[in-house]
């Protein structure tokens, strides 16, 4: 299975950093602007483990795909785990 992971130093404190991350609606916020990303579904304030999002992505010659992830693990202020269900290889 192919996994992504990174590690940043933000220089705020963790409540502030998780309720920012956590935040669904923050996802097109935080995607560079060549993938096109839009936010296809209406999301709660906050993920949850079971939370389905849907997307539109156009990260080559603006070829519009959808994609999907589903939130299958949260550890408040720590760490969440989205795992594709549909989209780009």
């Amino acid at each position: 299975m192919y996994q992504l992971k990174r590690t940043q130093f933000v220089k705020t404190d963790i409540e502030t950093c998780w309720k920012f991350f956590c935040a669904p609606a923050n996802l097109q916020v935080i995607t560079p602007d060549y993938m096109g990303f839009k936010v296809l579904t209406e999301v709660p304030d906050e993920m949850y483990h079971g939370l389905i999002i849907s997307y539109k992505v156009s990260p080559v010659l603006k070829i519009p795909m959808k994609w999907v992830t589903e939130i299958t693990y949260v550890r408040d202020k720590s760490y969440f785990v989205d795992e594709q269900r549909q989209g780009p290889l």
